[in-house]
């Protein structure tokens, strides 16, 4: 592990303490485990459009890992938590990524403050943010309140984070704060059977 990296896991463990708080601002409903999604054949994501690159699709992704954080741009649990969960895993599971391995996703799915949380401010977030991942936008659709994907996957709020395997196969969804480093395990071992 390089030194930057080194400091970047100093940084990222140091929020650690401020994330438990940070789980009381998580937008949603509640902080339980969605088990249900676990061992299901995830959904294609329905967007209106990529910001910050094309992050393709599921099926397109086939054969890869996929990581999705669904978060919101005002949403103090993303920027506490998954924002800088998805920094460290972005260096973690950096050679991952180049060697094609690995794709991960942010989905805007916005399901309140609709008129706040629009395009243009969140172009400016992604840029204030540093946010080097594709970030798609859920799609609304016959004006309702709650966008496509966020219904497909069956989300309770932001953050939510979601693992799928190679196959396609959801392996691990939860809302708001979790053990990452569990999940980084699993992961890794996901990632060694997409190598085979």
């Amino acid at each position: 592990m390089t030194s930057k990296q080194n400091q970047t896991r100093r940084t990222f463990l140091a929020q650690s303490a401020a994330i438990a708080a940070a789980a009381a601002g998580i937008t949603g409903a509640s902080s339980q485990r969605v088990l249900a999604a676990a061992g299901k054949s995830a959904p294609e994501w329905d967007l209106s459009g990529w910001l910050n690159g094309d992050g393709g699709s599921i099926a397109g992704n086939r054969g890869k890992v996929i990581i999705i954080d669904f978060f919101q741009l005002w949403c103090p649990g993303c920027n506490k938590f998954s924002g800088p969960l998805m920094k460290h895993w972005q260096q973690v599971f950096a050679d991952d990524i180049r060697s094609g391995h690995l794709q991960m996703v942010k989905i805007h799915t916005v399901f309140e403050g609709h008129k706040y949380q629009n395009n243009d401010r969140l172009t400016a977030y992604i840029k204030e943010k540093e946010i080097g991942l594709p970030v798609g936008l859920d799609r609304h659709k016959d004006g309702s309140h709650l966008p496509e994907t966020m219904l497909a996957y069956n989300t309770r709020g932001t953050p939510e984070t979601a693992v799928i395997d190679k196959d396609g196969i959801i392996r691990f969804q939860e809302f708001g704060f979790f053990d990452y480093e569990n999940v980084q395990t699993m992961i890794s071992e996901l990632l060694a059977e997409a190598k085979v």
